[in-house]
C-alpha cells in the first residue's frame, strides 16, 4: 500500500469529524473555552495526527500498531467529550449521534489496522 496517509479513508473520516467538531465547538459557552472546547479539539486532532505519524512509520509494524492504538484511544476520548457536550446541552442529539457513530466506525477501522499492520507496509520495489 503506497500513497499518503491522506488517502486513507479512516484519515479522511477523522479529519472531517475534527473539522465538524471545531465548527460546532465554536458555539459552546465561553466558560468552556479552556476546558471542554480545548479537550475535544485536542483529542479529535490527535486522532488525525496519530494516523499520520503511524502511517509514516509503517515499515515498523510495532510502531505502526502503537500509533493506530493511540489514535483509537484518542477517538474514544473524543466520544467522552461528545457525551459531555450533549449532556451539558451544547450539542443537539442528532449531532451527537452522528459524530458518535463516525468515531465508532473510526475505532473499528483503526482496530483492524492495528491487528494487521503487514497490510500497510510499503511494497518493496
Amino acid at each position: 500500500m503506497g500513497g499518503s496517509f491522506k488517502d486513507l479513508r479512516v484519515y479522511q473520516m477523522a479529519y472531517c469529524a475534527t473539522m465538524e467538531i471545531f465548527d460546532l465547538s465554536r458555539r459552546f459557552p465561553r466558560e468552556e473555552r479552556y476546558a471542554l472546547v480545548d479537550q475535544i479539539r485536542r483529542s479529535s486532532r490527535s486522532v488525525c495526527a496519530n494516523i499520520a505519524e503511524g502511517y509514516r512509520k509503517r515499515t515498523y509494524p510495532k510502531h505502526f500498531t502503537m500509533k493506530m492504538t493511540d489514535a483509537d484511544a484518542e477517538a474514544s476520548e473524543t466520544t467522552v467529550w461528545l457525551d459531555l457536550a450533549k449532556d451539558c446541552g451544547y450539542l443537539e442529539s442528532h449531532q451527537h449521534t452522528r459524530l458518535s457513530r463516525v468515531y465508532d466506525e473510526i475505532g473499528r477501522m483503526l482496530g483492524g489496522m492495528a491487528k494487521d499492520p503487514q497490510k500497510f507496509r510499503p511494497k518493496k520495489g
